[in-house]
């Protein structure tokens, strides 16, 4: 398995070579944390000099801030390939720390990055696959014959039932993405990357995250997600430039985690600056290199990557 790792990554950074993308690196530390209501950082605490004992300091769960800022002092196109940390996350898919490649590239949007993906992809893999390309409202018309732009939670909540998801009659999710979450994992996803590449794009606008809302009827995210074998790989945006929508964002979620009782995190005010100076139009996407892996080498359990999964690091 190292030897496949170690492969691996060497295909990945000749890639980006040949397509004129810049390795860098960011910090794994900052003073900022994600305001994801999905996602937990990891709070340390640092005693010696130059820095205030009593402000915290969080490990990165993506570096993708400080690659925007990268990205708006005129980097160009860049990638990098490092450590993330996500607290709570541990399972099948999921160790507390994994290793995620992530790229941005300037003047593409997600249509343009989804090639990318798949051509990035393609070129690892044994043997390339046929590429697919799904809207959202279209799988879940496919699978469920339901449309999630338009349906109620109640409609979600009886679909869930119809699906004999387990316990659906006693859940109480407070959000019609939340139901649309269930139904993904439960119902779509074990379809999607079948012996192939399967893209997913255009999500609700409410599940929009860091990516630019394009105006409906209905509005959509432009941000989309890869599967292969129904295991989600990559999640990519069109990415949002504008520092006032991407504060009330992080407003928004702040004011979400009060009221789900999570840790209240500050937002990161660099990135605001970063994009407040001017960030160029560009899409982004993070891929899960673990899981990647798990793929080309048939792998049942994530542990089974890894040098040293949680239990034994």
């Amino acid at each position: 398995m190292l030897h496949h790792r170690a492969q691996l990554l060497t295909k990945i950074r000749a890639y980006f070579e040949q397509t004129n993308a810049l390795e860098v690196e960011t910090p794994a530390c900052s003073s900022y944390a994600t305001t994801d209501l999905a996602i937990e950082s990891f709070q340390l605490s640092y005693t010696g000099p130059g820095f205030p004992a009593s402000h915290p300091l969080y490990l990165h769960t993506s570096p993708e801030f400080p690659m925007k800022r990268l990205l708006a002092a005129g980097s160009g196109a860049i990638y990098q390939i490092c450590k993330v940390f996500r607290n709570g996350e541990s399972g099948r898919q999921h160790n507390p720390e994994f290793t995620l490649l992530e790229w941005y590239r300037p003047h593409y949007d997600h249509h343009q990055l989804m090639a990318d993906v798949a051509t990035l992809v393609n070129s690892v893999l044994p043997a390339p696959r046929e590429v697919e390309y799904l809207s959202y409202g279209e799988v879940f018309k496919r699978h469920l014959d339901i449309d999630p732009h338009q349906a109620t939670r109640h409609q979600l909540q009886q679909c869930a039932k119809q699906h004999n998801i387990a316990d659906t009659g006693r859940l109480e999710l407070s959000s019609n993405d939340a139901w649309l979450d269930l139904l993904l994992t439960h119902c779509i996803e074990p379809h999607l990357g079948i012996k192939r590449l399967s893209f997913l794009y255009d999500y609700p606008a409410t599940q929009a995250s860091l990516a630019k809302i394009r105006p409906g009827p209905p509005p959509l995210a432009e941000r989309f997600e890869l599967y292969m074998e129904g295991m989600e790989l990559a999640n990519g945006f069109n990415e949002l430039t504008n520092a006032n929508q991407q504060q009330q964002r992080f407003n928004q979620d702040i004011e979400r985690r009060d009221l789900h009782n999570q840790a209240r995190v500050p937002m990161d005010k660099n990135l605001l600056a970063a994009l407040n100076s001017g960030l160029p139009n560009c899409a982004g996407v993070a891929l899960g290199i673990d899981r990647l892996l798990m793929q080309i080498t048939h792998a049942t359990h994530i542990n089974q990557t890894l040098a040293f999964p949680i239990n034994r690091a």
